[in-house]
């Protein structure tokens, strides 16, 4: 029988991940940012739902919910580990 940790140990797969940088936290947070900035524009019913309970200045306004909050950073993170794999790939990061 074959030993399956053995496998996965002598995967390349397991060398491509990224460590956790300065850089890699910048690139997220800033992919954040533009996830917020999608969803206070993109959402079709803006306020629907409850409202956020901090301010968050220059993206939100009155109607900026909690919904939209949580819409924009998923999408934010989506983005950003796309950017994060990318320029990791390219060694840029």
């Amino acid at each position: 029988m074959i030993d399956l940790n053995f496998l996965i140990a002598a995967s390349p797969i397991a060398s491509l991940a990224q460590g956790w940088t300065p850089n890699v936290g910048i690139v997220m947070t800033f992919f954040n940012i533009v996830g917020l900035i999608i969803a206070r524009i993109g959402v079709q019913k803006p306020g629907v739902g409850p409202k956020l309970p901090f301010p968050l200045p220059f993206i939100a306004d009155s109607k900026f919910s909690l919904s939209q909050f949580i819409a924009g950073v998923s999408f934010g993170h989506i983005l950003g580990v796309g950017a994060i794999l990318g320029l990791n790939n390219a060694g840029l990061l």
